[in-house]
């Protein structure tokens, strides 16, 4: 099933269905409707054109204005763009920091990089621009209506702001919260291969092992960022089903309205 979710896109990492995962009243997300990812700066022509034939017709970009101007998407032929920045002002999950940057921070407690993780998680169930960000998210995921139609959302590296943004949408969906969790730590998996060679390298030019602990908390995801977050839904706000309402807006219609479009 892992592999059937992996897209075949050359230029870009963690590209990811999230159709065929089950609801707890017995529907199944359809397929081609949602695809959570890293970047889009580095896509080939025929990555274009295969998300173009997959059926993307929204590029959703919770990346800041300083990431989107680094590297801009190569946004496929008919496809809508949507810049709904998480963060107001810089990455918050430091994705698209260079190395020397973090050195400077990182070389000296080698729990400093998943303590600052675990803060990121917590502000973007709480800071109001995350939160316009996911409402507005909701509202471009409601307009895809028709059939075979994906929207496609993403960050920097398709696993902090997008990983919230998968366990919102699937929420709001029905899926079983449990598979949502197994759905976020999936990118561990996925980039592997990266973080190994990443380490790698950074030993290999010297730097530390306090660094490369810090770079992995940075660079991977972890159950307890993800618990951190949803432990703010659940005691701050009253869980998933409250937070979609309450905060991001959405209403009982909406609702039934996604799971219409977005559920077999």
């Amino acid at each position: 099933m892992t592999n059937n979710r992996i897209l075949a896109v050359t230029g870009g990492l963690n590209f990811r269905e999230l159709g065929g995962y089950p609801t707890v009243d017995g529907h199944t997300v359809k397929w081609h409707k949602l695809i959570r990812t890293a970047g889009l700066a580095n896509l080939t022509p025929a990555d274009q054109q295969h998300l173009s034939d997959y059926g993307v017709v929204a590029d959703v970009d919770f990346r800041s204005k300083d990431e989107q101007a680094q590297s801009p998407d190569k946004v496929p032929a008919g496809v809508k763009y949507h810049f709904l920045p998480v963060f107001p002002a810089d990455d918050e999950t430091d994705a698209s920091a260079s190395e020397i940057q973090l050195a400077q921070r990182f070389s000296k407690d080698d729990q400093s990089g998943y303590r600052h993780m675990l803060d990121v998680y917590r502000q973007m169930m709480t800071l109001r621009s995350a939160q316009v960000a996911y409402h507005d998210f909701f509202e471009t995921l409601l307009a895809n209506d028709q059939p075979n139609q994906s929207v496609l959302f993403h960050c920097t590296a398709g696993k902090d702001r997008t990983g919230m943004g998968a366990y919102f949408a699937l929420s709001a969906l029905g899926v079983d919260p449990q598979i949502i969790r197994e759905d976020y730590l999936l990118t561990n998996k996925v980039i592997a291969p990266r973080i190994a060679q990443q380490s790698a390298d950074a030993k290999q030019r010297g730097l530390g092992d306090i660094f490369v602990t810090n770079m992995r908390a940075l660079y991977t995801v972890n159950a307890d960022y993800f618990d951190a977050a949803t432990k703010i839904v659940n005691t701050q706000y009253g869980g998933a089903q409250d937070y979609l309402r309450d905060v991001l807006g959405l209403s009982n219609r909406d609702i039934t309205d996604l799971k219409r479009l977005y559920l077999d």
